[in-house]
C-alpha cells in the first residue's frame, strides 16, 4: 500500500473506487492505462463503471461485509463522489488506504461546515447563516437581503436542494420545497461568470493545476466548460492560488475542484468561492483531450504516489454534455472534424440526465 512518505504502488495493484458512475467508470479507465487493476463499489447494477473495471462488487454502502471483503482485495481506496456515508469511510480507513482523507467529507458534506472553512481560509464567500426552522428565515434574510438563496446543509447537486428567495412571501413555499431541512440562507451573487479550478496534489504536498475553466449552467447542470476562461490574467492567478490554498489547508491528496463566482464591478473583477468538489469533476472533462494527462490520470497519480506532471495543454477547447435525448445525435457529432466523443454507456435517456460529452477542440496557435 502507498504510505505517507510517497513509495508508490505497482502496475498490477488494484485501486478500489466507491461509486459506479461516470466519474468512476473515467477513473478505471485512466488507472487501466496506467497498468493497475480496479475494483468498484456500488449499490446500483446498471452501473456505468462495471463495464470498465477488473472488478465490481454490488452492495449497499452500509453493508460491513461487503466492505470488508472490498477492503482485502485492494491497496487504496478512492471515490467518485462526495457524498460517501461517513460511517463507510470510517469503516474502510480502519482497514486500507483512503484518499482523499475521509476528514475531508466531514467539510465538504455539510454546505455550512463547508462555507465556514472557506470563510476560516480568509477567502470570500456569500454572506450567509445557518437555519434550522421556518422562523429562522425572515430575520436572516432581512440581514441578508432580498433576493437570497435557501440552500440545504447536505445531499444538492445540479441545483438540488436550492430555491431562490426574491421576497418574504416566498419564503414558506421555498421552505417547504426544500423539506423542512436543517439548510443554509446564502445572499444572492449578481456574478457575471462562473469558473472553476482544478488541483491536483500529491501526499508530499507538491501540487499541480491545470488551466481555469469558465462553466455555464442551464437549469442549474453543467451545460459547458470553457478553456480559456474569458477573464484577466490577474483574476486567473488568484483563483489557482485560491485553489491551491484549499488544498494545502485540507492536507488533501487527489484531484479537488473549486467552483467560483466572478463578479464585475467599475474597480474590476472579483472571486467568491462557491463551492469544493473533493474529487474529479464534471468541468475537468475537457481535460481528456486538450491536455497531455487528464484530470483522472491526475487523480490516480496523486493517491498512488506517482509523480504529477504539469498538465500541458495543448488545444483550446468547449465541452459539452450530453444530455437526454441529445445522446441519440451521436452520429452528426462524431462526424465534425474537431469533436471528441464521450458515450457513458448508461441505459436509459432521461431528460437532464448526462450520458456523454463532446469536447470540441481548436489547436493552439504557435507564438
Amino acid at each position: 500500500m502507498v504510505d505517507r512518505k510517497g513509495h508508490p504502488l505497482a502496475p498490477g495493484s488494484t485501486i478500489g473506487i466507491l461509486g459506479g458512475g461516470q466519474l468512476g467508470r473515467m477513473l478505471s479507465q485512466a488507472a487501466s492505462r496506467l497498468g493497475f487493476k480496479t475494483h468498484i463499489f456500488c449499490p446500483d447494477p446498471d452501473s456505468p463503471a462495471f463495464q470498465v473495471t477488473n472488478r465490481s462488487t454490488i452492495a449497499a454502502y452500509e453493508d460491513r461485509s461487503a466492505l470488508a471483503d472490498f477492503a482485502e482485495s485492494v491497496d487504496v481506496v478512492t471515490y467518485e463522489f462526495e457524498n460517501v456515508p461517513a460511517e463507510t469511510a470510517a469503516f474502510l480507513i480502519e482497514r486500507v488506504r483512503v484518499d482523499p482523507d475521509p476528514a475531508v467529507l466531514e467539510i465538504t458534506q455539510d454546505r455550512f461546515t463547508e462555507k465556514s472553512f472557506i470563510r476560516q481560509q480568509d477567502l470570500r464567500v456569500a454572506d450567509f447563516d445557518a437555519v434550522s426552522s421556518l422562523a429562522e428565515i425572515a430575520p436572516s434574510a432581512e440581514r441578508l437581503g432580498y433576493p437570497c438563496v435557501l440552500k440545504t446543509r447536505k445531499l444538492g447537486y445540479d441545483g438540488k436542494g436550492q430555491q431562490l428567495i426574491g421576497a418574504p412571501r416566498d419564503i414558506a413555499a421555498a421552505w417547504s420545497a426544500i423539506g423542512g431541512k436543517p439548510s443554509i440562507l446564502e445572499s444572492f451573487v449578481p456574478f457575471s461568470k462562473e469558473i472553476s479550478v482544478i488541483v491536483a496534489r500529491a501526499a508530499d504536498a507538491s501540487m499541480r493545476c491545470f488551466d481555469v475553466t469558465e462553466n455555464r449552467h442551464e437549469n442549474h447542470i453543467l451545460r459547458t466548460s470553457t478553456v480559456p476562461a474569458a477573464i484577466s490574467s490577474a483574476t486567473a492567478k488568484e483563483a489557482l492560488q485560491t485553489g491551491r490554498s484549499i488544498a494545502a489547508a485540507l492536507n488533501y491528496v487527489g484531484v479537488l475542484v473549486v467552483e467560483l463566482f466572478v463578479t464585475e464591478d467599475r474597480s474590476g473583477e472579483a472571486l467568491l468561492v462557491n463551492e469544493i468538489a473533493p474529487r474529479v469533476h464534471n468541468s475537468g472533462h475537457w481535460t481528456e483531450d486538450a491536455c497531455h494527462i487528464s484530470q483522472f490520470e491526475m487523480h490516480i497519480r496523486a493517491i498512488i504516489g506517482w509523480p504529477l506532471p504539469d498538465p500541458h495543454r495543448h488545444s483550446d477547447v468547449q465541452m459539452t454534455n450530453l444530455l437526454g435525448s441529445e445522446i441519440y445525435d451521436f452520429p452528426r457529432i462524431a462526424a465534425e472534424p474537431t469533436s471528441v466523443v464521450h458515450i457513458y454507456g448508461k441505459l436509459t435517456p432521461r431528460p437532464g440526465r448526462k450520458l456523454g460529452h463532446v469536447n470540441r477542440l481548436t489547436p493552439l496557435k504557435p507564438h
